[in-house]
């Protein structure tokens, strides 16, 4: 399964929204572009697998893996990029600003239940991380150039 995210940047944060083939998922709330500096800055675009995973604060979440210069690069709830996040991914049902939004836990168990029976199944689950530049070229149903 390949998820595709097509982001928007701000100076305040990050907005996104995340695709499964042509179908809408969710929206998406990260920390602004920072050069991938730790915990004030969103990740590099690029394609990530994606894992389970279980910790106390987050209960089950999703991890990607192998991001270039970073560690525990979670996809969690929070509605505050700023506040709550520190290089995370977190869904969101409705955008509210740059870096913000609303009902995040709702969305996140949506997109739980999504990706977790693929995983389960033991097949891959990859995150495609793009500026939305591409948006027109996805939404056409084209390969974009990567």
């Amino acid at each position: 399964m390949e998820l595709v995210l097509l982001r928007t940047y701000y100076p305040e944060g990050t907005n996104g929204d995340l695709w499964l083939g042509d179908e809408g998922l969710c929206h998406t709330i990260e920390l602004p572009w920072k050069e991938n500096a730790h915990n004030i800055s969103c990740i590099p675009e690029g394609r990530y697998e994606l894992e389970k995973r279980y910790s106390p604060k987050f209960q089950w979440h999703v991890l990607l893996k192998n991001v270039q210069d970073r560690s525990l690069i979670l996809i969690h709830p929070a509605n505050d990029a700023m506040k709550e996040l520190r290089g995370c991914i977190a869904p969101v049902t409705v955008l509210t600003g740059p870096g913000k939004g609303i009902q995040s836990r709702l969305v996140f168990e949506k997109l739980k239940g999504l990706i977790y029976p693929v995983l389960d199944r033991g097949e891959k689950v990859y995150l495609n991380i793009q500026s939305l530049r591409y948006e027109t070229d996805h939404q056409k149903g084209e390969e974009a150039d990567t």
